[in-house]
């Protein structure tokens, strides 16, 4: 079977980019989240990306036109039933994610492959929520999805090779290069990222140095593009947090302990860019 329609859950930023993405790329998409007002801001900022790669004359308005013509939007799951695969994009949460495979597995036929896009959440651990562990497979892109290269694939522990092969296909089809990991909390990428990034924020807590010092100590020192605290504003430290909580409990290292502002700064909504307000503050 060949991937050609793709169903994927949730129109934040994450699911937002792979939609657009894939549509770009000549797949078929229905984009889906729990209530239409998401949906249509998930549309609106697919629209606005394209449109400014057509201003830029990296894209025809021809072009654009056909992409979005090739996506779809809905409300639930329901139509997830006539995909080729599903992508899941959910909020990193174990509960969240779990319960969407379950009811994924009543929709779709048996043929149907799931992916998630969890960036620490065990594959094999979703997998065991459904009747077909060997067709759900770990598919983490990298944020800002339409710009960002790489593709992490992840195998849980029954995942089949037949599955492995049409992820990978999808992947080169979307323009990305991919990488292999096992079924470990963190995988490769944020395995060796996040516990740098919590580690920057325990920097701040213990008053070493500012956040604009430890930033640029990282970007001059190490040529970073950008620095660690800017990074986690741009990733959201509820996510960070949600990360560094998964692998404490996979782990139980010291070293995976989330620091205590990171924890602190989420419980009073100061989550990044995307609350306008992080470790900087932005207009």
């Amino acid at each position: 079977m060949t991937i050609n329609k793709l169903f994927v859950i949730g129109s934040g930023t994450m699911g937002s980019g792979i939609a657009q993405t894939a549509v770009q790329s000549g797949l078929e998409v229905t984009m889906s989240d729990i209530n239409e007002t998401f949906v249509e801001r998930g549309r609106q900022n697919i629209e606005k990306r394209i449109n400014r790669l057509v201003e830029k004359g990296k894209f025809t308005a021809e072009e654009r036109d056909k992409a979005l013509n090739r996506l779809k939007t809905t409300v639930g799951m329901k139509e997830a039933e006539t995909a080729d695969a599903v992508i899941e994009a959910a909020s990193e949460d174990e509960k969240i994610k779990s319960g969407i495979f379950k009811e994924l597995d009543e929709i779709c036929p048996p043929e149907t492959i799931f992916a998630s896009n969890t960036s620490s959440i065990s594959i094999t651990y979703l997998a065991s929520f459904t009747k077909r562990p060997d067709r759900v497979i770990g598919m983490h892109f990298f944020n800002p999805v339409p710009i960002m290269k790489l593709l992490e694939i992840t195998m849980g522990y029954v995942t089949s090779q037949e599955t492995l092969s049409k992820a990978k296909k999808v992947g080169e089809k979307m323009g990305k290069v991919y990488v292999v990991a096992k079924d470990k909390a963190g995988f490769i990428v944020n395995r060796l990222l996040d516990p740098m990034l919590n580690e920057a924020v325990y920097l701040v807590d213990e008053g070493v140095a500012t956040v604009e010092d430890i930033d640029k100590a990282l970007v001059y020192g190490c040529n970073y593009p950008m620095g660690p605290l800017a990074l986690t504003d741009l990733i959201g430290l509820d996510v960070l947090l949600a990360v560094m909580e998964t692998f404490y409990k996979e782990y139980g290292d010291p070293k995976y302990r989330p620091a205590p502002l990171l924890r602190k700064m989420v419980r009073a909504g100061k989550l990044g860019k995307k609350t306008k307000e992080g470790f900087y503050k932005y207009e």
